[in-house]
């Protein structure tokens, strides 16, 4: 159990210097407004972004790693998503897998009002309401947004990964990548995984001229 916390607050403090944009992510055309909601560099004082099924008030999915990329209109806000998840188990991943599988309802993605009021980073006094661009007006309660998109990458432990790639097939959502990628000092500035994360972006789907 020492090894798994560990290992969480590793990738954790790694994520954290991503920046607001997934790395490797390359803007598509329209609006984008990516904003990093897991892991926040003030989560120890303020609750961060969180997915649940609709109607659901217990059971949560709280990712090691979650982006937002607002979207929609004021009428009708959306979120696409990409969530990272670290797995030190082949059970931990088959958890977290049956979390994201596909399904005939939506995720819905909740942001504290709080995080929404508080500002993007210690740099950047904008709050994040604002920043998101489909937020009317400044918020007095969590706001609750449905996503219309995610992609998930999964963190394993080298034999693990070597296992999954061996003997298993990803559904389109699912990328995977060894943990010790992701822990490796300067994991934002790898080219190998910026290229696997553009892939993983929705605008990998579009043509570009």
């Amino acid at each position: 159990m020492r090894g798994r916390v560990s290992l969480d607050l590793m990738v954790k403090n790694r994520l954290k210097r991503w920046g607001q944009r997934p790395p490797g992510v390359r803007p598509r055309r329209g609006k984008e407004s990516w904003l990093r909601g897991r892991p926040s560099e003030d989560e120890t004082r303020i609750s961060s972004p969180y997915l649940k099924i609709p109607g659901s008030t217990r059971l949560r999915t709280l990712p090691d790693g979650l982006w937002l990329n607002f979207g929609g209109s004021f009428a009708e806000p959306f979120v696409d998503i990409l969530a990272i998840e670290a797995c030190s188990t082949i059970q931990n991943l088959l958890d977290k897998r049956s979390r994201f599988a596909p399904s005939t309802h939506s995720l819905m993605c909740v942001c504290p009002a709080e995080w929404l009021l508080a500002p993007i980073t210690a740099a950047d006094p904008t709050p994040r309401w604002r920043a998101a661009g489909v937020i009317r007006q400044e918020p007095f309660m969590d706001v609750v947004i449905p996503v219309r998109e995610m992609r998930v990458l999964y963190g394993l432990k080298k034999d693990h990964y070597k296992g999954f790639v061996r003997h298993q097939l990803p559904h389109a959502h699912e990328f995977f990548v060894p943990m010790e990628t992701l822990t490796e000092e300067n994991s934002e500035a790898n080219p190998a995984l910026r290229d696997l994360i553009a892939r993983a972006s929705v605008s990998a789907n579009f043509f570009s001229p």
